[in-house]
């Protein structure tokens, strides 16, 4: 339910979804997704600037700390920032107050993938084909809480999953449950505390492309720090377990 409930020790040998839907994995999604170079997921500012002091050319940093734009970076957290023409072939370190942070704590992960609702769908698609055995759906959470957004995306990305083939922990339960009752991902996502504060200044476009669930066909995968379209290929242009219970 949030990033501070991981237990690395658990994590290896198992494939991890990190989900921050608002809006860090989101906006990684649409930053690969639109053509950028490399694209570096970053645990915290200091991480970036060494990121930044390692890699050639200039070097686009976005992100956020605190909710709040971070001073000297070139773009803020919202995935409109990081249009095509923007980030096309561009290095981008991307850091966040709590996405990136949690992608770095899944590290120990066999596998760690990116998710949010416009690339649940597919994402789901991907672990059934895999054949993984083992998954974790880790909600980045907000400051150590739940988020119903995160919650949202984990929902999205289980529902669309056989669960039948799957023996699910309580959250998982609870998070297939969501999904059978959900009727409009729009009305959900503006229901949270997140939500509502976007809905109220003036971010309710991004809220509509974060709900366009299915939009992306995409799902992005971390390796040695990158991030890349799973299975290999570069882009040019809750917890769950089969076959056993996670406790």
């Amino acid at each position: 339910m949030t990033r501070q409930e991981i237990v690395r020790e658990r994590l290896p040998g198992s494939t991890a979804v990190v989900v921050d839907t608002l809006l860090a994995t989101t906006t990684l999604l649409a930053i690969l997704e639109n053509g950028a170079r490399r694209v570096f997921p970053a645990e915290s500012l200091e991480a970036a600037a060494e990121l930044c002091a390692r890699l050639d050319g200039r070097v686009l940093r976005g992100g956020e700390q605190d909710a709040e734009r971070i001073e000297g970076y070139d773009l803020g957290p919202y995935p409109e920032e990081y249009a095509p023409e923007v980030v096309a072939g561009r290095d981008v370190v991307f850091v966040t107050t709590n996405g990136t942070r949690a992608i770095a704590d899944a590290s120990s992960a066999r596998r760690v993938l990116v998710g949010c609702p416009r690339n649940a769908p597919a994402l789901a698609r991907h672990l059934e084909d895999s054949e993984e055995d083992s998954v974790y759906i880790v909600c980045a959470g907000s400051g150590g809480r739940f988020t119903l957004e995160d919650f949202l995306g984990a929902a999205l990305i289980v529902g669309n999953m056989d669960a039948g083939s799957w023996r699910l922990n309580d959250a998982a339960w609870l998070a297939l449950d969501l999904y059978g009752r959900l009727d409009d991902p729009l009305s959900v996502l503006r229901s949270g505390r997140t939500g509502r504060w976007f809905s109220e200044n003036g971010h309710l476009d991004t809220l509509r492309f974060v709900a366009e669930v299915g939009a992306s066909e995409l799902v992005p995968e971390v390796r040695d720090g990158r991030l890349l379209a799973a299975g290999g290929a570069e882009v040019s242009t809750g917890g769950l377990a089969r076959g056993r219970e996670e406790r």
